[in-house]
């Protein structure tokens, strides 16, 4: 769904790097007790920056999606100040066993004073996962990781999540085979690897935690 900025008669371009605003974070999970969740967004350049932000089940179609609201959807972030985004669950049913996954948008704009009015204005499109974790689950997030299984079947490698969370590899090596662009698990799921057939040996990985960071390499036999 396409969702306007104000751009005060300004060209506008979405590239893939951010400028200037700062966001506190590379993912965010949403837990199931709590009311909302947030996501810091500071701005220390000396120009204001338009702020919009949104939900998506899908962005690569920008669907949007009423199970959470970013509030507030669109504010003025000034020159050297923060402001937090908070996501709030709207309460639309999810699954009580497992985790979900959407993705939160943050669309920034800078600010062009009058003399700079003829300058190209660069608007930049952040996308982040949102996690949503109802209460309840089995097992430690932190070490869901460890818990994946990897199988040989017909000459092709599964991979195996038996844990009700969402596993985001950060980096994952069958033999002697770096994927290239390792999936993210979905909660009690199995996927294939695209690696060539044949190889086989030590699979080793790593992932991303709750907040972004690296865990240790884990091993295991196929």
């Amino acid at each position: 769904m396409f969702r306007p900025l104000i751009a005060l008669g300004l060209f506008m371009v979405s590239v893939a790097s951010p400028a200037g605003v700062e966001i506190g974070g590379s993912r965010l999970v949403y837990e199931g007790r709590d009311r909302q969740a947030t996501m810091s967004v500071s701005n220390p350049d000396d120009r204001p920056y338009l702020i919009q932000a949104w939900v998506d089940k899908n962005p690569a179609a920008g669907d949007g999606d009423n199970t959470f609201v970013a509030t507030p959807p669109l504010f003025r972030l000034e020159p050297h100040s923060q402001n937090s985004v908070r996501i709030v669950y709207t309460g639309k049913p999810l699954p009580t066993d497992r985790e979900s996954l959407f993705w939160l948008s943050i669309k920034t704009v800078p600010g062009i004073p009058k003399e700079e009015a003829n300058r190209l204005l660069i608007s930049v499109k952040s996308v982040f996962k949102l996690f949503y974790r109802p209460t309840g689950l089995n097992g430690d997030p932190a070490t869901a990781y460890e818990k994946i299984t990897f199988t040989r079947r017909g000459g092709q490698v599964f991979v195996s999540n038996p844990t009700p969370y969402h596993i985001s590899f950060y980096e994952l090596t069958v033999g002697n085979v770096r994927v290239k662009t390792p999936p993210t698990l979905k909660p009690m799921s199995e996927q294939a690897l695209a690696v060539p057939a044949g190889d086989a040996g030590t699979v080793s990985w790593r992932t991303l935690n709750d907040f972004g960071g690296i865990t240790d390499v884990k091993k295991a036999k196929i």
